[in-house]
Parts: structure tokens; C-alpha cells; sequence
């Protein structure tokens, strides 16, 4: 099979070129223009998580040869969920050459972040199987880059962080507020306000409400532990 240009060049920003290229192209062909013909990501999906946690699981120890699990567990989350993907795939331009059928291109299905996150472990698995875990391997530590270095900055969930820090003086948990949506349907941008009992609130904006939210606790929490200081 032979690529079209813009898969080519995204091998190209990888830095893995296919023996077999009807996997890279399985692997950015989303569901909605899936056929009897064409398969789509889903199943390398489902392969891709797993050597995306093994990788990581093996990196985070030898980054760490003296942290505990409860230590590793959080960074190791940090750097496979969904929001990491995305970002990842967003860096090495896998929207651009994600193939979608209409309704979800639309939609604005290049920029979501599941979807996003979702062909990015689609593609490490389509390397895993064209060359082996080697490959894989060295295709996760090149494009993940210093997130596993930097990962205990990222490693709290912050509004897990945040709703401990406020139970940890009697206040009950912190709430949060959408307060504006802006931008078309298909990229919408969410303002939300985390706010505290005791009157302390932030807000933040975000392509998605779970990242608002997430944005607006982190700042809350490093506010509050400031004021703590």
C-alpha cells in the first residue's frame, strides 16, 4: 500500500516508517467512516493502551529506582490518561491526519480529546505490531519526551488535591461551576469557577469541562497552600 503525503510525513515526525502500511492507516481511520473494507482503530486501541502502560510502568521505575507504588501510582497515571495522549498526539499532528467520517468531522472531531487520545494508542499499537516492542518503546520515550522526567509536578489530580487539602480543615467538599461556554459546538471552550466553602474561589478555561475544572482546582489549591505558607 502506498501512503499519501500526509502520512508519510507524519511517519516522518515519529520517527517510524511502516513495513506494513495498511496499520498506520487502520490506526488513524476512526469508527464513524469504519466499513466491512476498512477497518478502524479500535482494536489497536484496546493493544496500544496496554503497551503504552508497560512502557511507561517500566521508565517510571527505572527513572525511580527508590520511589514506593504509592509513589509511582500517581506519576503512572498522569502520563497515560487521556489528557496526556492527546496532548502528545496534538504535538506530533495526528488530527491533522486522522480520517473521520463526515458527521464527526463536523463536529470537530480532529481536536477532541478522546478521540485524540484514543488514535494516539492506536498508533503506538500499530507500531508494536509492524516492528516489535523495541520500536514501540523507543516510539513512546522519543514522543512522551521529558514528561516522565517532569511527571511528579503533573502527578496530583488536583481535584482530588484540593478536596483533600479542604477536608483536612473541616470544610466540606470543594464545588464547581460552569459560569460560561463560548466558541462554536464544535470546539467549545467551558469557564468554570472551583470554589470553597470558606469563600476562596478561582476560575479557568478549557477546551473541555473536566480540564476547566481540573485548571480551576490547581489554582485554587496552589492559592491556598500559598496562604498556608
Amino acid at each position: 500500500m502506498k501512503l499519501a503525503a500526509d502520512l508519510r510525513a507524519f511517519q516522518d515526525r515519529i520517527g517510524h516508517h511502516f513495513a506494513d502500511a495498511g496499520l498506520l492507516v487502520q490506526a488513524v481511520t476512526h469508527a464513524s467512516l469504519s466499513s466491512p473494507t476498512r477497518p478502524d482503530n479500535q482494536r489497536l486501541e484496546f493493544l496500544g493502551d496496554r503497551v503504552l502502560g508497560l512502557v511507561l510502568a517500566e521508565a517510571l521505575l527505572a527513572a525511580d529506582t527508590r520511589a514506593t507504588e504509592g509513589q509511582l501510582a500517581p506519576r503512572f497515571n498522569a502520563l497515560v490518561r487521556k489528557e496526556t495522549c492527546a496532548a502528545v498526539a496534538r504535538e506530533v499532528g495526528l488530527g491533522e491526519v486522522l480520517k473521520l467520517g463526515r458527521s464527526e468531522m463536523m463536529s470537530g472531531g480532529r481536536r477532541k480529546e478522546a478521540l485524540l487520545g484514543d488514535a494516539m494508542e492506536a498508533v503506538i499499537a500499530a507500531v508494536y505490531v509492524d516492528a516489535g516492542f523495541e520500536a514501540a518503546r523507543a516510539l513512546v520515550l522519543r514522543i512522551w519526551g521529558d514528561r516522565v522526567g517532569q511527571v511528579e509536578a503533573d502527578a496530583r489530580d488536583a481535584k482530588t488535591a484540593l478536596q483533600e487539602w479542604a477536608q483536612g480543615r473541616g470544610l466540606p467538599p470543594p464545588v464547581y461551576v460552569e459560569i460560561a461556554r463560548s466558541g462554536p459546538d464544535h470546539a467549545p471552550v467551558f469557564t468554570v469557577e472551583a470554589r470553597l466553602a470558606s469563600g476562596e474561589m478561582e476560575q479557568a478555561s478549557a477546551g473541555a469541562k473536566r480540564q476547566a475544572e481540573q485548571a480551576a482546582a490547581k489554582a485554587l489549591l496552589a492559592r491556598m497552600e500559598n496562604k498556608d505558607d
